[in-house]
């Protein structure tokens, strides 16, 4: 048999369909990454090749094969208390700020995206309990999406290895998890504390019911968008916001450079972006 490879032409016809589907462009630099994981699900489909694989892509009903291959092409790169200063700037500005303009005592809602395998809303979720000396006055209420179902699945179990807990302090990491072999299994009230859904960010369907948020971390996803995906999710996070709600991005990312529509807001411990309140 063959030896099967993704031509140019094909490698360029699939570009163009992954980043319509999701917002994801890879470059060339990315040919091989995406080259062998294609090649992976021709033969896992005994398609024979590309050209068989991807008309099945592009025509199958059920989506199975696009969630299967997205769950492959997304990286996953993240560990607990990245990015730390963020979390201060949660407790220390944006938090304090919320709350004195709540007129009612609904829940504080915050979406964190991409969930990946679950560090960054269980960080916040921690956060919270540890620094927050409010936590006991307000409901809080954390969701976190992710495109791939594999890395959500994985989130909603909570054990992680001694790489994603090294920045822990040992204190929190005796309270909150238990070791089990290898890994670190995190509190059953740390995993009830959060919600995993799974959204495509690029998907209207997907999005139209996220709306209502005081705060939102989205860290590290828009540098794999292009101008035109960036534009799209930045829209999206200020539909999901409430008026003066807050918007956290990595530290490599500008909202300045995306849209107009967010105020920068430099707090003490971090640059982040607000929806303008209806009166301003």
């Amino acid at each position: 048999m063959a030896e099967l490879n993704i031509s140019k032409e094909d490698f360029l016809k699939f570009r163009e369909f992954f980043y319509r589907k999701t917002g994801i462009q890879f470059d060339d630099s990315k040919r091989y990454f995406v080259d062998r994981r294609l090649i992976e699900r021709v033969e896992a489909t005994d398609s024979g090749c590309f050209r068989n694989y991807f008309m099945m892509l592009r025509f199958e009903a059920s989506g199975d094969e696009i969630q299967t291959l997205t769950n492959l092409m997304t990286v996953n790169e993240t560990y607990f208390f990245r990015e730390e200063y963020q979390f201060q700037c949660l407790i220390n500005s944006i938090l304090p700020e919320l709350v004195q303009h709540k007129k009612d005592k609904s829940p504080i809602r915050i979406w964190s995206m991409p969930s990946s395998s679950g560090e960054e809303p269980y960080s916040i979720a921690m956060y919270l309990l540890e620094y927050w000396a409010c936590i006991n006055q307000w409901d809080v209420e954390i969701i976190s999406s992710d495109i791939d179902t594999k890395i959500l699945n994985q989130a909603r179990r909570g054990s992680y290895s001694q790489r994603s807990v090294g920045n822990l302090p040992k204190s929190l990491l005796t309270k909150y998890f238990t070791p089990s072999g290898s890994e670190y299994q995190i509190c059953e009230d740390l995993r009830q504390a959060v919600e995993f859904t799974r959204v495509n960010l690029m998907n209207a369907a997907d999005v139209r019911g996220y709306r209502g948020f005081d705060v939102i971390f989205c860290r590290n996803l828009l540098i794999y968008f292009d101008d035109l995906s960036r534009r799209q999710a930045a829209d999206t996070f200020y539909d999901a916001l409430h008026p003066g709600g807050f918007l956290c991005l990595g530290h490599s990312e500008s909202m300045s450079r995306i849209s107009s529509l967010y105020k920068a807001r430099k707090f003490p411990d971090s640059v982040v972006y607000q929806k303008p309140t209806e009166a301003s």
